[in-house]
């Protein structure tokens, strides 16, 4: 059984995203039904609507920052219950028993994730569909608890570009006193900012546009330095301890490895594509160290929450009716946005 939800979705590739209607799963004993309150727009909802990855499926609901309250539970939910607030990010469903899963690392599932979105669904014949729809159900292993005192609607990007910045500096042990560098303030980078200030780090912006200092000191760095700028770049070679490299496509490695101490690492969260070709000499003379890093696990991501609740931790948003959704996308592709788009769901119910 299945009921009929609003959703706004494209048919293809090149069309532009439009009313839909879409069938969700009648709850089952495991399930939570929740009411969509909001949904992060992410720049992984453009790649995926445009294909840009190679694996899309039509139609295509986006939307993996999906915050919302509980209508609903199954008859074996316990630690949800109705009227709650809660999230759902870029999974849904995993084997929960290969050795990622064991480790609390679904995004790695040896037999495949379940993405939100464009994955096979295991109880439709049907693939998944996102956020930007009035509901969903997801099974309670994949549901999030949000903590109460944080802005519900600055919430949302969290759930993708709150964990996929807080993961490496989580798993690399970020501490108070080290100088970590977060390079490109986009969508990501103003998180991962917000971040490394609330663990304790000396947090360094680095960035092209001069013009983005003021507004990184606002977040919590405490220095920018212009990548541009040669003698700034050598004025701080050797000297990080760890650097979050944001940045969303191909580019050169080695200006920002130069900028590593011995024994550091940059991890990579934004380019999923080729970089440009780099000299193994700035690795090899220093020990350094190259690492990538996708969203986080389920309990990783609650922490992240837990986290963000002790901190008053949010996403800075704009907020958008479900009809803007199109004009949206092209202003993320712009990079005319701070920092992230939210969609007010109401707009979508009414």
């Amino acid at each position: 059984m299945s009921k009929e939800v609003k959703a706004y979705g494209a048919k293809d590739s090149k069309a532009d995203l439009e009313p839909m209607s879409i069938k969700r799963r009648d709850i089952l004993k495991d399930d939570v039904e929740i009411d969509i309150t909001y949904c992060g727009v992410c720049h992984s909802d453009i790649h995926s609507v445009h294909n840009d990855w190679g694996n899309a499926v039509y139609p295509m609901i986006p939307g993996h920052e999906i915050i919302g309250r509980v209508v609903s539970v199954g008859n074996d939910v316990s630690n949800f219950k109705e009227g709650q607030l809660v999230g759902v990010g870029c999974m849904v469903d995993s084997c929960q028993t290969c050795a990622s899963c064991k480790d609390d690392l679904e995004q790695f599932c040896e037999n495949g994730t379940t993405m939100t979105y464009g994955s096979k669904d295991k109880h439709m014949d049907d693939h998944t569909h996102g956020g930007y729809t009035t509901s969903i159900v997801v099974n309670k292993e994949f549901v999030l608890r949000i903590p109460e005192n944080l802005e519900e609607k600055a919430v949302a990007p969290l759930l993708c570009a709150g964990i996929t910045t807080f993961s490496p500096l989580n798993n690399w042990n970020v501490k108070k006193g080290d100088k970590v560098g977060v390079i490109g303030l986009g969508g990501l980078g103003h998180m991962g900012v917000k971040f490394a200030d609330a663990m304790g780090a000396h947090v360094v912006m680095i960035t092209t546009s001069p013009d983005k200092a003021e507004d990184a000191e606002r977040l919590g760095a405490d220095e920018v330095l212009i990548s541009k700028d040669e003698d700034a770049m050598k004025e701080h070679a050797g000297s990080f301890d760890f650097i979050l490299n944001t940045i969303p496509v191909g580019h050169k490695m080695d200006p920002y490895i130069n900028l590593l101490k011995r024994d550091a690492t940059m991890v990579l969260v934004g380019a999923v594509e080729p970089l440009d070709p780099f000299n193994g000499g700035g690795l090899i003379m220093g020990r350094k160290r190259i690492a990538g890093s996708l969203i986080g696990g389920i309990k990783e991501t609650q922490e992240m929450l837990d986290f963000c609740g002790e901190h008053n931790i949010v996403s800075d948003v704009e907020m958008i009716d479900m009809k803007d959704i199109n004009n949206a996308f092209e202003r993320v592709m712009d990079s005319d946005v701070k920092y992230r788009f939210v969609i007010d769901m109401a707009s979508l119910k009414n």
